[in-house]
């Protein structure tokens, strides 16, 4: 499946450690979160990029406290988005972003559809599997389509809302 950071398709770098497998000493690995679990001060001394799959239905908190309060250990966190209708990984971008202070990679993955993109960029996902012959295009297209926002977000971009506190009484009746 093609994958978009940043609107622009590269080849995916990281391995699946997948649970029984050895892990390389080497390399960006991206493991499930139950094996982080198990695993984690061998994963985390091998000082390669390490990665961790973050089922929809984990707590942020709980990964904070496995990773003794610093996420910024991780170099990839992945967030599944298992059907149209929900949200959770919207809420766990959030989270990691702006109340934890995430810096690496979110990658949104699973039913990743176009008209989720832009959400997905504004709560800090910059990393997206998607499947469709022109992924760029399509990036291009949804992320820059809503150019006013109400909801405030880690992206920097000033809401509705606050503009208007910004415009004085007389040109709000020009305005009208």
């Amino acid at each position: 499946m093609p994958l978009l950071e940043d609107g622009r398709s590269v080849a995916d770098p990281w391995i699946a450690g997948t649970d029984g497998q050895p892990v390389p000493d080497t390399g960006p690995v991206l493991v499930p979160l139950e094996r982080l679990r198990a695993e984690n001060a061998a994963l985390t001394a091998r000082g390669a990029p390490l990665g961790v799959a973050l089922p929809n239905d984990a707590e942020v908190s709980d990964l904070i406290a496995l990773l003794d309060g610093d996420v910024n250990r991780l170099d990839l966190i992945t967030l599944t988005l298992p059907a149209f209708k929900d949200g959770r990984a919207y809420s766990q971008a959030r989270q990691l972003r702006e109340t934890h202070g995430y810096r690496g990679r979110l990658r949104a993955v699973g039913e990743v559809l176009r008209d989720q993109l832009a959400f997905l960029a504004r709560c800090g996902v910059d990393a997206v599997e998607i499947d469709h012959p022109d992924a760029e295009a399509l990036w291009r297209a949804a992320v820059g389509e809503i150019d006013a926002v109400y909801q405030p977000t880690g992206d920097g971009r000033t809401p509705i809302p606050a503009l208007r506190r910004h415009i004085s009484p007389a040109r709000r009746e020009d305005a009208a």
